[in-house]
């Protein structure tokens, strides 16, 4: 067996040991993605040959170099591309090429989401239902000015936007990319991290205020240090890279310029 394939054998019941123990499940069932930032493309097939489906990329030039590899484009039909990092609207055409391009995590401002569902709406597939990109709102938790996000109290003037303005984008839910120092406390159920706490608020008044349902609204939370707890907290979607595929090598990463 590959490095690859026993840790993510290790990493995956660690997973599933966290999904059935979990009493807080008002969502989805929660869902692993590969966090593959400055990893490369043998990486993602061994882990896609494994089972693994869901893979995230934080870099536009990255993704696409990955996305349209040709190995990954024949043997890897069923990879879903999810995009985690910062999203600058100037890149916004390059990332709705991507193949099998499945969900923009990091969607933040009116004017993204609009230039978004614009570009979306130039491509020759018309864009509807199921057919839909699919987008999370990406909520600042922590109150850190660099941290990209939404403060809570101004996401759900975005969800009515969205739904009502941007009819080639489905709304699925809320991210966070929280506190470093909280994601490494150690947080228990009985001691929560905070920025968890924050975006299971923040979903709930989304519903309130939008008229969705709970249960239908991911929550993308969680990675490498504390996915554990994401889980028992209510996380939908965890991020999870270094445990996988081991410390990145920034040396090797993709120039965004």
């Amino acid at each position: 067996m590959s490095e690859i394939s026993v840790k993510l054998k290790e990493v995956l019941f660690r997973f599933h040991s966290a999904v059935k123990s979990s009493k807080i499940l008002h969502g989805p069932i929660p869902k692993m993605i590969a966090a593959s930032k400055t990893k490369p493309v043998e990486d993602i097939i061994e882990a896609y040959k494994c089972g693994q489906r869901d893979f995230g990329e934080n870099y536009i030039k990255e993704l696409l170099e990955k996305a349209f590899n040709q190995t990954i484009l024949n043997d890897c039909k069923e990879i879903k591309w999810h995009f985690i990092g910062h999203l600058q609207k100037n890149k916004v055409n390059k990332l709705i090429s991507v193949p099998n391009l499945y969900m923009i995590q990091t969607i933040h401002s009116q004017a993204l989401a609009s230039q978004v569902n614009n570009a979306l709406s130039k491509l020759s597939t018309k864009m509807s239902g199921d057919n839909k990109l699919k987008i999370l709102i990406q909520v600042n938790t922590s109150g850190e000015q660099e941290k990209n996000g939404l403060d809570p109290d101004k996401v759900s003037p975005l969800v009515k936007f969205i739904m009502a303005e941007c009819l080639n984008l489905q709304f699925k839910g809320l991210m966070t990319i929280g506190m470093l120092d909280a994601s490494q406390h150690g947080h228990t159920i009985d001691n929560p991290n905070p920025d968890f706490l924050t975006l299971i608020k923040c979903r709930e008044d989304v519903s309130r205020e939008c008229g969705l349902k709970i249960e239908d609204m991911e929550l993308s939370m969680g990675m490498s240090q504390d996915f554990e707890h994401a889980i028992e907290m209510g996380a939908t979607y965890v991020r999870i890279g270094t445990i996988i595929f081991g410390e990145r090598n920034y040396s090797l990463m993709v120039n965004e310029s």
